[in-house]
């Protein structure tokens, strides 16, 4: 007989996880509790650096060293305390009856042993499965996670997979043991909108299916609202409100978690600023006696910087560390609360001119084999784009990775060689341009890369890098002319001067992103090319980087490329959107048309994929067929034909022209032909 659906599977008991330092301990945990029922998902949430994954390295004891002898607390599993048991019993733990599902797929696959082998891998371990028995359990995992043609994919290698293939690989692995509890680590980080609703549509099936519990570790809001059944928030080692996700969307109680809330962007929020949380995660090699959100809080007084608040149940199932809570604490007379300044930003005016216009741009890779590296095809990155961006606006690009966003961004800015095609920077055709003619044109024309570490010089100073770009440009005057501009611009992003003595790798990821903003803002450009600049950032930095780019706008009349796949991030900051799809836009107007009511099958699809906080607003997911094609050999006709759940004869033999829907909207689809389609 099957165990009841609520009987609680995981137990964690004043958990603690501290790591040795020179500083002292670390206090990555630091004492908490939650219980993980059967059949449920439990997500915990928070920013990262609060403890979220240790709290599962330290439930599977996969902490390193120097954590491994200050672990204490319980970890219950049933009746067995984890904690207890030696190195050679948690094996069989692991992987067995507790799977977990690392964050990145490529760094956890064996890049030398093809999928079969590490999903038999398992199995062998754990239900001592072998041969052709083994085999067909294989192959039905596979089938099982939505793995098309396991018979081949068997005998593939990492290398050979998309990156949701490669989640769906690990999720076959992790349940080749048949877990009683799956723990994954933000299974749907690195993924667009499309893949990442087919992997949470595939958990919810299987944990529907197996009775499985999910130990959904996250920080996205709009993932907790689709798969939670209760959620803990974490803040700084420790969790600061508990609750069920009814709740949690409708009435949370720690100002922690209500700032969560109020910084995701949206389009109701578009003309004023996004809610931010000043400050920074307390350092956690200190030893707390007061409140570890005080400086940050905005309802914070003086009890709150003298005394740790307590544990206080303020209804069935809903906890909270607060002592705004606490009915044994005397608030103050007058609200400590302190008001954020209710800044609204200027649109800009509908008519302004055209600084960049993009006609039928190409970017072509050759593809070449054999020993005298013949060239054998070619890779379509951008296959005929055209987009006009226009003075003080923000013109959004989006679509799935590898469809050609970043490669469109670096060639509109010649920082690629485009293939064909026109890029006019106001009367200048900057394709015809040689690197030396191309130097006046740089100043103006800037990008700032998805990777802050990767774009900057580790061994230079913050100074340095910024003011590399200002000496080849000759702006700024001399050197100490310079160095006050350098100081203005820091401030200016909202970092201090002195952090131009230090090195990118002493900053957050947050600071390094406004360091490189600061570094493209130095030579005074009129046009700024931003790829995924937000992409790995907490909600709560997010916030803080689209309110300084959208009030350096207001400020400076900037105009933005905004490359991104983060539909809540276009609806805020965009004025105009093109939906970008193997090479080539299929649709394109402003954010209130192609979001508000988009015509291309594929938009619609990419947009009921996107997670949502207000179940009013949710769409039902379309499921598209497949993975995107090739570009080294994309389909005849329309390219998206193959995966489009309204395909028609027609689209499979020619690739349809633009349709105009209105003034600034047009579609590529023969849905919306000026003539009858025809079969």
């Amino acid at each position: 007989m099957s165990a009841p659906a609520n009987e609680t599977l995981l137990a964690v008991r004043d958990l603690k996880a501290w790591f040795d330092s020179s500083a002292g301990p670390i206090r990555a945990v630091d004492g908490i509790s939650f219980d993980v029922r059967r059949g449920e998902c439990f997500a915990l949430l928070g920013e990262s650096g609060c403890g979220k994954s240790m709290t599962a390295l330290a439930i599977m004891q996969l902490l390193p060293p120097q954590a491994r002898s200050n672990v204490a607390g319980q970890v219950l599993l049933g009746s067995q305390d984890l904690l207890d048991l030696p190195e050679v019993r948690m094996r069989d733990v692991r992987g067995g009856r507790i799977g977990m599902i690392f964050q990145e797929p490529m760094t956890s696959l064996n890049p030398v042993m093809s999928i079969g082998a590490q999903i038999g891998e398992s199995m062998k371990k754990h239900k001592d499965s072998r041969g052709a028995k083994a085999r067909s359990e294989i192959l039905q995992l596979l089938n099982d996670v939505g793995i098309s043609d396991p018979e081949r994919r068997v005998n593939e290698y990492p290398h050979q997979l998309s990156g949701g293939m490669m989640q769906r690989v690990l999720i076959a692995m992790t349940l080749a043991g048949e877990p009683e509890l799956l723990i994954a680590d933000e299974p749907t980080t690195a993924l667009d909108v499309t893949i990442q609703a087919q992997i949470l549509d595939l958990l919810q099936r299987l944990q529907s299916d197996r009775q499985m519990a999910l130990m959904l570790i996250t920080h996205d809001l709009g993932v907790v609202a689709e798969m939670a059944d209760h959620v803990a928030v974490m803040y700084a080692g420790h969790i600061v409100e508990q609750m069920p996700r009814a709740i949690f969307f409708e009435d949370p109680r720690h100002p922690y978690t209500r700032k969560l809330f109020a910084s995701v962007p949206s389009q109701t929020k578009r003309r004023g600023r996004l809610a931010v949380i000043e400050g920074a995660v307390p350092s956690l090699a200190q030893v707390f006696t007061a409140c570890r959100f005080t400086d940050r809080c905005d309802y914070a007084w003086q009890v709150c910087r003298e005394t740790a608040p307590r544990w206080i149940e303020v209804a069935a199932g809903h906890g909270v560390r607060c002592h705004l809570q606490d009915p044994q604490v005397k608030r103050p007379a007058e609200s400590p609360e302190r008001v954020q300044r209710a800044e609204k930003f200027s649109e800009p005016l509908e008519n302004d001119q055209v600084l960049v216009k993009v006609k039928d741009l190409k970017v072509y890779f050759p593809v070449r084999k054999g020993l005298f590296q013949r060239t054998v095809g070619y890779v379509h990155a951008v296959d005929g784009l055209s987009l006009e961006l226009r003075r003080g606006r923000t013109l959004a690009l989006v679509g799935e990775s590898g469809c050609g966003k970043t490669t469109a961004g670096k060639a509109i800015l010649q920082l690629l060689k485009p293939s064909g095609g026109s890029v006019r920077y106001r009367e200048a055709e900057l394709t015809r341009f040689g690197h030396r003619a191309l130097r006046p044109y740089r100043r103006d024309l800037q990008f700032i890369f998805q990777d802050p570490y990767a774009a900057m010089n580790p061994r230079m100073l913050v100074r340095d890098i910024i003011e590399e770009g200002m000496a080849a440009q000759a702006v700024g005057g001399d050197r100490q002319a310079r160095g006050m501009r350098i100081e203005e611009l820091l401030m200016q992003v909202g970092l201090a001067p002195g952090s131009q003595r230090r090195y990118p790798h002493e900053f957050s990821g947050g600071q390094r992103q406004r360091i490189c903003i600061a570094r493209a803002l130095a030579v005074q450009p009129k046009v700024i090319v931003c790829d995924e600049p937000t992409s790995a950032l907490d909600v709560s930095v997010q916030a803080q980087i689209l309110n300084l780019l959208k009030g350096l706008q207001d400020e400076l009349g900037l105009s933005y490329l905004f490359i991104t796949h983060n539909i809540s991030v276009v609806e805020y900051l965009a004025h105009a959107v093109a939906v970008m799809y193997l090479g080539r836009i299929v649709e394109q107007g402003t954010v209130d048309e192609v979001l508000g009511s988009p015509r291309h099958p594929y938009t619609q699809a990419l947009l009921s994929a996107v997670p949502c906080l207000e179940r009013d607003r949710r769409r039902e997911i379309i499921r598209l067929r497949g993975d995107l094609p090739s570009p080294v050999n994309p389909p005849d006709g329309c390219y998206f034909h193959p995966r489009c759940p309204r395909v028609m004869p027609r689209c499979r033999t020619s690739y349809p022209g633009p349709t105009p829907l209105s003034k600034t909207a047009r579609v590529h689809c023969h849905l919306y032909a000026p003539f009858p389609a025809s079969g």
